[in-house]
């Protein structure tokens, strides 16, 4: 069978690659200890899992609009509104959707032409180029770098722009480097895009899990004044454990908002119906799991970054924020190994999975989630660096 060319642009997402060796794994009673998907292991909020199984008792089953119930999309343009001054106040300037992943794709699809072209910092989350990859656009990776802990910068980014490029995505805290960006670089990037008519994207997916640097910065913020560039996207997966439920969504101009809304219209119908009264118990009654998890994470960081950097060769400066450490090992490389190897390797000899850095446009580190327990990233750790003492 023949297979559509945009097939052959992509390749399977290396996050949800090695989830599922791990997995393999397993099911064949390999001891394997996976520091792979982003994926808190805290239970979802009680508030959120009593409300949808209420809703489910009492038949709220069918479909929905396609872009959501309208008590969720009021109550996130409420936040917005509230918390950065986002014009946003109409319904349809909200969509709620099957994840954050759905929203990022929906959006691609909405603006990219052929041939158009995407501006993407790096490192970055391995979907954003093969999104637009899928919608015939050319993504543009403009680096940043670990000296200064991966801070997104404004200027790279501004000397990128040409007439061919359509968006720009900015992911602040960053997957998979914790690298953030200032508010001052935020607005310059979107004053440059409002002034040649370029979209900017904001997957805000970890708002919440900052540790220290620079405070976190909404591109909401700049939305009252360029209310036509500025697009936000945000999910439920990461901030209140809901990563099964699939509910993520985008705020932003009307006009884009309605093509995201057709495209779904389409792709997924609506998101799942129970699962959004869900969220919106989760957004207004479950703060506290989060700033528990939130502590949590802040240790687990701590712990990780000490131990990686205790074994000889690895280098990881601690994230500002999300849940992954981004250590430097290429100074641990065999000959001829780059990142997907040397992932391989502590598979084979530690039983532990780490996501190569090749996988999100930097061969020189890999990733590790620390939104697992403490007693498998010491474990996991410890195997890391004994299987690494042999070499």
């Amino acid at each position: 069978m023949k297979l559509a060319a945009r097939v052959l642009r992509i390749g399977e997402s290396a996050t949800m690659k090695v989830t599922r060796r791990a997995a393999e794994l397993r099911a064949r009673g390999v001891d394997v200890i996976s520091f792979g998907a982003g994926e808190p292991d805290f239970a979802s909020p009680a508030v959120a899992v009593e409300a949808a199984r209420e809703s489910l008792a009492a038949g709220f089953t069918k479909y929905t609009a396609a872009t959501g119930i309208e008590d969720l999309r009021r109550a996130l343009l409420d936040r917005y509104r509230r918390l950065w001054g986002a014009p946003w106040g109409a319904l349809a300037q909200a969509a709620i959707t099957v994840g954050a992943k759905a929203a990022l794709f929906e959006l691609a699809l909405a603006v990219v032409d052929d041939g158009d072209e995407v501006i993407i910092p790096s490192p970055c989350w391995v979907s954003f180029p093969d999104q637009v990859r899928l919608c015939g656009g050319t993504p543009v990776l403009v680096p940043s770098h670990a000296g200064d802990g991966f801070r997104i910068r404004a200027d790279g980014i501004l000397a990128a722009m040409t007439p061919a490029t359509r968006a720009v995505v900015v992911n602040s805290p960053c997957n998979p480097t914790g690298g953030m960006i200032e508010r001052d670089d935020l607005r310059r990037i979107v004053e440059g895009a409002a002034a040649r008519g370029i979209l900017v994207v904001s997957d805000e997916t970890y708002e919440r899990f900052v540790y220290d640097g620079p405070a976190f910065v909404s591109c909401a913020a700049f939305a009252a004044d360029h209310p036509e560039t500025v697009v936000v996207v945000g999910s439920f997966s990461k901030t209140y454990a809901m990563t099964g439920w699939r509910i993520g969504y985008a705020v932003g101009p009307p006009a884009v908002l309605a093509g995201v809304a057709a495209i779904q219209s389409h792709a997924t119908s609506n998101p799942t119906s129970f699962a959004m009264t869900g969220a919106l118990a989760a957004l207004e009654g479950a703060e506290a799991d989060v700033r528990a998890m939130i502590e949590e994470f802040r240790v687990r960081r701590d712990l990780v970054v000490h131990a990686l950097n205790a074994i000889p060769g690895i280098t990881c400066r601690p994230p500002a924020g999300a849940f992954y450490a981004f250590p430097r090992v290429a100074e641990r490389y065999r000959d001829g190994e780059g990142s997907v190897e040397f992932a391989e390797r502590l598979l084979e000899d530690a039983r532990v999975a780490v996501v190569p850095g090749a996988a999100f446009a930097d061969d020189a580190h890999v990733r590790l989630s620390f939104a697992c327990s403490r007693e498998d990233l010491r474990e996991g750790l410890t195997r890391i660096a004994r299987a690494l003492d042999q070499d």
